[in-house]
């Protein structure tokens, strides 16, 4: 609860004005038939047509001062609720930015979405819709009763029945409906898994004409959503007709025995109609405060996966690290290994000793799998190693502040990503402030200048999301150029030429040496041939170090890289 109130601190104004219009709201409307009741007894009993007048004026001018607080109380408690939505889906997705992959890896990505979006718009709603019943109902309840007990408190002890009925009918909605929720929660991830899945790989379902075997598989998680809401929503159901039972039941009780008192005199016809009203308000606000446990119940469902996010133990953390930036690229490796989950008994990579000095250029080469994009991404801990240590510049990547770590680290990844925007847009993720004449040199470097003069608009030309519009080829070239602009101390080009001609892949690698000599170049790739003029060359095979050196060096000494190289010949020779 704590925690939760921290979120509504900034709000706290609007909550507190929300509060005063409900109560106030709800004291208004119970006065009413207190003097609803006296026109009755005394007015019309009398005859007194100026006293009728007189106290239904005054009916009016609290109906007209309940309706103003009513307004108001609607419009702060909808900034109350809207701006609790915006400070959790902030601190979420800010919290989400913290995540290293590790951490992602624990949750799927349409996991994530749901909770930053259902999970906290129910709870939102909760809030915004919940806090008037969940003021007005004790108040008037507590009120009501109250004047039950003093207009007649023999008839006022049919609450003291009613009343437990109720809360064992309440508890046992609640208590049985509290799990469907989450599992409704859950079947919602799996059903925005599906549609995530099949807007992104669209291509590849229409190619292999799959369409019918996507509706199928969404039609099953759709199905495990639609049975879980019904029967969440069936057992909430319950919840109004099991409250109709017990106020139609009390108002026959209260009319039973109150036409009994009222014929031998014991009640009036003023008091009767009165205590009715409060019976029926009594009722209602027990009616209510139960629909407001109905919506916190399932808030409370998305409060407990929101937290789970909010809670994950960031395992990249930055305790260590001193005021230090990186100056010239030296990367050591030192007896390096690493494993995804820190409980599976095989390492990824397995004790990695390596040299690379700066501006140096080495590949990394070895077959699918050998783990070479996961020894790069050690680099700017993306990950974390298991034993060992990589240092940068001499000092342990974690005594580097993160930010400073990766600002001086460039990542080209294996699999390209380009944002919704212009091309300059996406090139200014480099450096913001790059001027023309740097945009312009960096995609010369980077050969992305061949195909932007023929786009609609140049630089301005729009990008469709993930940047379908443009093909891998071009979109590998945009990704370095980007890379370029930032002016890295290190350069990981992770297999991004892949969807380049040789000849392309050949004027980027001069471009390279030429405009950025001293940055520290680490090329993996599959082709020998995008390696071959490197300083070094590391061969990676099953997440251990094989090799190590020259073109020269490899092509004479080592039967992997000798293996490699003539299977690459053979296959340009044909």
């Amino acid at each position: 609860m704590k925690e939760f109130l921290s979120y509504l601190r900034p709000y706290r104004r609007d909550g507190i004005i929300a509060a005063f219009c409900i109560v106030a709201e709800t004291v208004f409307e119970l006065v009413i038939p207190l003097v609803m009741a006296s026109i009755v007894d005394v007015g019309v009993a009398n005859g007194d047509r100026h006293y009728i007048l007189a106290k239904g004026a005054q009916m009016i001018f609290f109906a007209l001062i309940a309706l103003v607080l009513g307004q108001g109380s609607a419009i702060f408690t909808a900034r109350f609720g809207q701006g609790l939505g915006a400070q959790l889906r902030q601190a979420e997705f800010a919290r989400l930015q913290e995540f290293s992959f590790a951490n992602t890896d624990h949750f799927s990505a349409s996991s994530l979405v749901t909770r930053l979006t259902g999970d906290v718009t129910t709870i939102q709603n909760a809030v915004a819709t919940g806090m008037r019943p969940g003021l007005r109902s004790p108040i008037m309840m507590i009120t009501a009763m109250t004047a039950s007990f003093l207009i007649n408190p023999q008839l006022a002890l049919v609450f003291l029945v009613a009343a437990p009925i109720l809360a064992v009918m309440l508890f046992f909605i609640i208590s049985h409906v509290r799990p469907l929720y989450s599992r409704m929660q859950g079947a919602i991830d799996q059903v925005n898994r599906i549609i995530q899945e099949n807007l992104t790989a669209i291509r590849v379902v229409k190619s292999y004409v799959r369409g019918d075997y996507e509706t199928e598989k969404f039609d099953r998680v759709n199905t495990q959503l639609r049975t879980a809401s019904e029967q969440a929503f069936r057992l909430a159901a319950l919840n109004m007709p099991a409250m109709q039972f017990v106020m139609y039941g009390t108002i026959l009780a209260i009319l039973w025995f109150g036409g009994n008192i009222l014929t031998i005199g014991g009640i009036g016809v003023g008091e009767l109609t009165g205590f009715l009203s409060y019976v029926l308000q009594v009722l209602n606000s027990l009616m209510m405060f139960s629909n407001v446990f109905l919506m916190v119940t399932r808030a409370m469902a998305s409060w407990r996966r929101i937290m789970e996010v909010m809670h994950e133990e960031i395992d990249i953390k930055e305790d260590r690290a001193r005021d230090i930036r990186v100056e010239e690229g030296d990367i050591r490796f030192d007896h390096v290994s690493f494993k995804y989950n820190r409980q599976s008994s095989e390492d990824v990579l397995s004790d990695i000793s390596l040299h690379i000095k700066a501006g140096q250029t080495v590949g990394i080469i070895g077959q699918t799998g050998a783990a070479k994009s996961t020894l790069v991404q050690l680099i700017p801990r993306l990950y974390d190693v298991t034993q060992g240590t990589v240092y940068v510049d001499g000092h342990p990547v974690w005594e580097y502040p993160l930010r400073e770590l990766r600002d001086s680290i460039a990542v080209v990844l294996q699999k390209n990503t380009l944002f919704s925007g212009t091309v300059r847009d996406n090139l200014r993720w480099g450096k913001e402030d790059a001027t023309d004449a740097q945009i312009d040199e960096a995609c010369r470097i980077a050969c992305a200048d061949e195909f932007i003069g023929r786009l609609a608009n140049g630089y301005d030309t729009e990008l469709g999301q993930g940047g379908v519009n443009v093909s891998g080829g071009q979109k590998q070239r945009l990704c370095i150029a980007r890379a370029i602009l930032k002016a890295p101390k290190v350069l990981i080009l992770d297999d991004s030429t892949s969807a380049v001609d040789t000849a392309t892949e050949a004027r980027i690698r001069e471009g390279l040496a030429g405009s950025l000599p001293k940055t520290t170049k680490i090329i993996i790739a599959q082709r020998i041939s995008s390696v071959l003029h490197a300083d070094q060359i590391f061969i990676l095979e099953d997440g251990r170090l094989v090799g190590c050196g020259t073109h020269e060096e490899l092509l004479k000494n080592n039967s992997i890289y000798q293996e490699i190289y003539y299977s690459q010949q053979e296959g340009a020779n044909l």
